[in-house]
C-alpha cells in the first residue's frame, strides 16, 4: 500500500477534530442542529487553516441520515458516499483550472434538478477568486436566488480579490491563523499515534515554522521524519532540514551588530553559510527577531503577543536593552530591503555581507536614521568623555542631560552643555537656595544623582532617550522625583513602565527601594537647589533650629 502523507491521513472528518476555529465551528453546527442553513457561504483565510476540511464535513453534516450535535455521524450510507467521493450530492471545483463561464454555466444547469439522495446539493469552489469576471456575473443569479436544495461554499486565501457583488451575497468566515500552541500540541499528539520518537523542542520549532498553518506543520514534520527515518527527530535535526538557525544565534549576532563587531558579524554568517543554512530564512528570521525586540520596548504587555518560553523572553529583554527604537527600525528597514533583494539574487551571501556592514557602520548609510543613530554614538563617547574631564561650579544649574550627571551637595559635579554655560554668563548669578533634608533622604538623593548617568545608559531603549534631560530632585522620604525638560519625552517617560523598570534596576544594583514620581518642570524654574542636612544647616548659621511637626 503505497504512503499517504500526514495531511491527508489525518484530514479532519468531524468538527470535534478541527483544531483552532472553535467560533467557526460551533455557529455551523448551531445552523444545523437549528436547521437555519444558509444557502452560501464564504470561508477566507490563510492556507492550510481549515477551509476545505470545514466545507467537507458540512456537506456531510447537512446531509447526514443520522447527526451527532451537528456533526456528521460518517457511518451512515450518505456520509460514506460524501466520503469516498462517489456522491453525486457534494461537487468540488477547483476554480484555478475551472474558471471560465461554461463552467459556471454547467453549475447553473446542474442546480435545476434536486438530490437524487439526502437532503442538499452542496458545491464547494476552491479557490473562488480564481474565476474570471464573466464566470462571477454568470454565478450571481444563481449564488442570489438558488434553489432549496442548493448550498454553495466558496473558499479563498484572497478575499480582496472577490467582487462585492458575490461577498453580499455569502455569510463570511474568516480564519484565523492557527496558534503556535494548538499547533504543536496536535503534532505532539499526531507523533504519539504514528509512534514517531521526536523531542518536544523540535516539534515546537516545526510548529513555529508552520506560521499558523496545520498543513505546513504537517508537511515539515512529514520532511524531518523521512529524512530521519528511525532515528530520533531531535531539535537540531529539525534545523538541518529545514535550513534554519538556532535562536541563540540571533542573539550572538545582534550583539555583534549593536556593538559595531563588523568581523565577528561576517564570522558568525560564514558559521551559519558552513552549516548549510539557507540565507533567505536567516533574513526573515532575524528580522522577526528584532521585530519581538521592538515590541518588547514599546509594548506594555509585549509577553502576552509573543508565542516563546520564559528563558527566551528573559533573552529579549536583555537584547532589548543593547539598541534602542530608532536603531532597531533602522535594522528592521535594512534587512526588509535586503529580503526583497534576496529572492532573485544569485550573490546572495554578499549581498548580506554588505547589509551587515551596513548595521554596524552607519557612516555609510546617508539615511536619516542612521544620521541619529551615529548622533547617538558620539554623545554617548562625549559623555564618557566629558564626564572625566569637565567640572562645573557649584553655583550653576542643577539640570542637565542625564546622561552627563546631575551635581549635588558633597557629590562630584558633572559637566554642562554648551547653550546652558552660555545661559550663565549671560544671565545675572542668583545665590543657590539651601534646602535640608533629613539625612536618609539626602543619602538616597546623592547616591542617584551620582549614579543617574549609569543608571540611564544601563536601563536602555527608549527610556534612555525620554530621560535624557532630566534631573532628580527629593520627593519625600523614600521618594525621588524625576523632573523632565521637555514635555514630549514627559509624556513617553511617565509611563508605568519606563518607571518600574527604573526602580527594579535601582533596587538590584544598589539594595535601595526607592519609588520614583515625575513631573514637568515649570517656565523660568531654576533647579539649582542645595541640598544639606539638618545638621549642617545648623552650623551654617551658627544657632539651634527649632523644627515644628
Amino acid at each position: 500500500m503505497s504512503y499517504t502523507a500526514l495531511y491527508r491521513k489525518w484530514r479532519p472528518v468531524s468538527f470535534e477534530d478541527v483544531k483552532g476555529q472553535d467560533p467557526i465551528v460551533q455557529t455551523l453546527k448551531n445552523q444545523i442542529t437549528s436547521e437555519r442553513i444558509g444557502h452560501a457561504y464564504l470561508f477566507c483565510g490563510t492556507r492550510g487553516t481549515g477551509k476545505t476540511s470545514i466545507a467537507k464535513i458540512f456537506a456531510r453534516a447537512v446531509n447526514c441520515e443520522h447527526p451527532v450535535d451537528g456533526s456528521p455521524c460518517n457511518e451512515c450510507p450518505t456520509c460514506k458516499a460524501i466520503q469516498s467521493g462517489s456522491s453525486m450530492n457534494v461537487v468540488e471545483i477547483d476554480a484555478a483550472s475551472n474558471n471560465g463561464v461554461e463552467n459556471i454555466r454547467d453549475i447553473r444547469d446542474q442546480v435545476q434538478y434536486p438530490p437524487t439522495e439526502g437532503r442538499y446539493r452542496v458545491y464547494i469552489i476552491d479557490e473562488v477568486h480564481m474565476l474570471s469576471i464573466g464566470a462571477f456575473n454568470a454565478l450571481l443569479k444563481t449564488l442570489e436566488e438558488p434553489p432549496s436544495y442548493v448550498i454553495f461554499i466558496l473558499a479563498t486565501t484572497e478575499v480582496h480579490k472577490i467582487p462585492i457583488t458575490i461577498l453580499s451575497r455569502c455569510q463570511r468566515y474568516d480564519f484565523k491563523r492557527i496558534s503556535l500552541e494548538t499547533i504543536g500540541d496536535r503534532l505532539r499528539e499526531l507523533t504519539q499515534a504514528e509512534h514517531i520518537e521526536v523531542e518536544d523542542r523540535a516539534l515546537m520549532y516545526i510548529a513555529k515554522a508552520a506560521d499558523g498553518s496545520l498543513r505546513d506543520g504537517l508537511s515539515l514534520l512529514d520532511q524531518c521524519v523521512a529524512f530521519h527515518f528511525g532515528k530520533v527527530l531531535t531539535y537540531d535535526n529539525a534545523l538541518e532540514v529545514l535550513g534554519a538557525v538556532d535562536s541563540s544565534v540571533f542573539s550572538q549576532m545582534f550583539g555583534a551588530v549593536v556593538e559595531g563587531r563588523t568581523k565577528d558579524c561576517i564570522c558568525t554568517l560564514e558559521e551559519i553559510v558552513i552549516q548549510g543554512r539557507e540565507l533567505g530564512q536567516f533574513v526573515n528570521d532575524f528580522i522577526w527577531y528584532m521585530r519581538n525586540l521592538l515590541l518588547i520596548q514599546s509594548a506594555d504587555d509585549a509577553e502576552g503577543l509573543l508565542d516563546m518560553s520564559e528563558e527566551n523572553l528573559k533573552q529579549l529583554r536583555e537584547d532589548g536593552k543593547k539598541a534602542d527604537g530608532p536603531t532597531l527600525m533602522r535594522y528592521i528597514r535594512v534587512f526588509s530591503e535586503l529580503s526583497n533583494q534576496l529572492r532573485y539574487a544569485s550573490q546572495k551571501r554578499v549581498l548580506v555581507e554588505v547589509a551587515l556592514i551596513k548595521l554596524t557602520r552607519p557612516s555609510m548609510e546617508p539615511n536619516l536614521d542612521s544620521i541619529l543613530q551615529r548622533l547617538a554614538e558620539l554623545e554617548e563617547q562625549m559623555e564618557d568623555l566629558e564626564a572625566g574631564r569637565m567640572a562645573i561650579p557649584m553655583t550653576a544649574p542643577a539640570y542637565m542631560a542625564a546622561g552627563t550627571g546631575t551635581t549635588a551637595a558633597g557629590s562630584p559635579p558633572g559637566p554642562v552643555p554648551q547653550a546652558q554655560s552660555a545661559q550663565a554668563l549671560a544671565e545675572p548669578e542668583i545665590p543657590a537656595e539651601k534646602v535640608s533634608l533629613p539625612k536618609a533622604q539626602l543619602e538616597d538623593l546623592k547616591l542617584v544623582r551620582n549614579e543617574w548617568a549609569k543608571i540611564v545608559r544601563s536601563i536602555g531603549g527608549g527610556a534612555k532617550s525620554y530621560l535624557r534631560d532630566t534631573v532628580v530632585e527629593p520627593g519625600g522620604e523614600g521618594c525621588l522625583t524625576i523632573v523632565f525638560m521637555d514635555s514630549m519625552n514627559y509624556d513617553m517617560g511617565k509611563r508605568p513602565t519606563v518607571i518600574g523598570e527604573l526602580e527594579r534596576y535601582v533596587e538590584a544594583n544598589y539594595g535601595r527601594s526607592i519609588y520614583f514620581k515625575t513631573r514637568l518642570a515649570g517656565k523660568g524654574e531654576r533647579l539649582n537647589t542645595i541640598y544639606i542636612t539638618e545638621e549642617e544647616l545648623e552650623d551654617k548659621i551658627h544657632m539651634d533650629i527649632t523644627y515644628e511637626d
